[in-house]
């Protein structure tokens, strides 16, 4: 194995995947995959359900048919896949430090690296969910993994926190393999999914939906016996005298992603406290010279075909920095304006051919307006039927308009 490659993407997942064979259609043939896993595809492997590929491939595919697209395309490429692969520091002269079973310690020097380690999830201690610490508590992509990939049925009766995609899939999983899903609970006013998996797998299967509320006690000693839901005020506070009993020997978390940026901070990558994930221009590149990042990494995305569709984009602009093509110049910063989260990139080239904006609202719109704006001056102006929080939007500016801001830009969402 070399010490030395053009490109260096670190996971195997849908992001690494798509952006390696980018790269490699753009010209490069030097290219090393890491993936800490055993397999590649990632989070993918797990996802046995159907639903994906819609916009990608124009059909719908289950999570391992889709990642087997990627994977079969690796053959009869240069590419190369290191699994089993620990990464464990990228410095910032772009040295990468990896352990392997197979290779021992490794010291990689790359001329460009692409990040695509995804996301994890948030856990028990990160909410502070008051109670004993029974067995029984899990996050839902670890339940998933357990269920779908080990075999073991985590639980019979359960009451699910958080409402984001995966603890929504899992409670039509539990309930196609016999469990009883007694309650989904969600702290916001709104859910933290896409709305057809709200349709498909709650609704379909008749299990409750609690807006606004939230467990505020877990019982039992040494397996989980039971749990206390109460409302919550605007504030996000438990309302006395609204407490509702459950009894469940499972609980399954859904309360969020955070994206996997323990290297990105490593080698000194500044971060977005938005996002959680690398500051990056139209281009996907970090503010770091050569270090690209997309996927979960970078922001959390709902659909895996948006991300493999993003780090094509790196892959392709990872493969233009190598070859000496990469755009030059000063940049505008783009910031989220008003009922905005936050946006991804969060800056252009002045010179740039376009840019796809990503972002997420704060609230639920119905008919509503993005203004995208530079100072006074509006540059462009989109209109949406429906906006949530738990869907991603995408707007693309094209270079005509882009080349009419003479300064930082913000866009905005309001009510039409």
């Amino acid at each position: 194995m070399k010490n030395c490659y053009d490109l260096i993407v670190i996971g195997g997942g849908p992001a690494g995947l798509a952006a390696a064979l980018s790269a490699y259609e753009n010209g490069l043939t030097d290219i090393l995959i890491l993936e800490r896993d055993q397999v590649p595809g990632g989070i993918l492997n797990q996802c046995i359900h159907n639903g994906f590929g819609l916009h990608h491939f124009k059909e719908e595919l289950t999570g391992p048919e889709y990642a087997g697209r990627f994977i079969d395309q690796l053959e009869g490429t240069s590419i190369e896949l290191l699994c089993d692969c620990m990464v464990l520091e990228i410095t910032d002269e772009k040295v990468i430090h990896a352990v392997s079973p197979k290779t021992g310690y490794l010291a990689l020097e790359a001329k460009s690296i692409v990040l695509a380690m995804g996301c994890r999830e948030r856990t028990r201690g990160a909410i502070s969910i008051p109670g004993t610490r029974p067995a029984g508590v899990l996050t839902a992509g670890a339940a998933q993994r357990y269920v779908n990939i080990e075999g073991y049925m985590v639980g019979k009766k359960v009451v699910i926190l958080g409402s984001g995609d995966i603890g929504l899939i899992m409670a039509r999983r539990m309930t196609l393999e016999g469990a009883k899903v007694l309650a989904c609970v969600e702290v916001m006013p709104y859910s933290g999914g896409l709305t057809r998996n709200i349709v498909q797998c709650l609704n379909d299967f008749d299990i409750p939906l609690y807006l606004s509320h939230t467990i505020t006690e877990i019982r039992g000693k040494n397996r989980v016996e039971g749990v206390t839901v109460s409302q919550v005020d605007a504030n996000r506070q438990p309302i006395p005298g609204t407490e509702i009993e459950f009894d469940c020997d499972t609980v399954l978390l859904s309360v969020g992603l955070i994206p996997e940026n323990e290297l990105s901070r490593q080698a000194g990558v500044p971060l977005d406290f938005r996002t959680n994930g690398p500051k990056v221009d139209e281009n996907l590149q970090t503010e770091i010279e050569g270090i690209f990042a997309c996927g979960n990494v970078l922001h959390v995305h709902d659909l895996v075909d948006y991300v493999s569709d993003e780090s094509a984009r790196a892959g392709k602009a990872a493969a233009a920095y190598v070859k000496g093509e990469t755009a030059v110049g000063d940049y505008w910063n783009i910031t989220a304006g008003d009922n905005l989260g936050y946006t991804v990139p969060q800056r252009v080239h002045r010179a740039a051919d376009g840019v796809q904006i990503f972002f997420r609202v704060r609230r639920i719109f119905a008919n509503s307006v993005i203004e995208v704006t530079c100072g006074d001056q509006l540059l462009a102006k989109f209109r949406r039927e429906h906006m949530a929080p738990g869907e991603m939007e995408r707007i693309n500016i094209p270079k005509a308009l882009l080349a009419k801001a003479d300064g930082d830009i913000t866009v905005t969402a309001k009510e039409a």
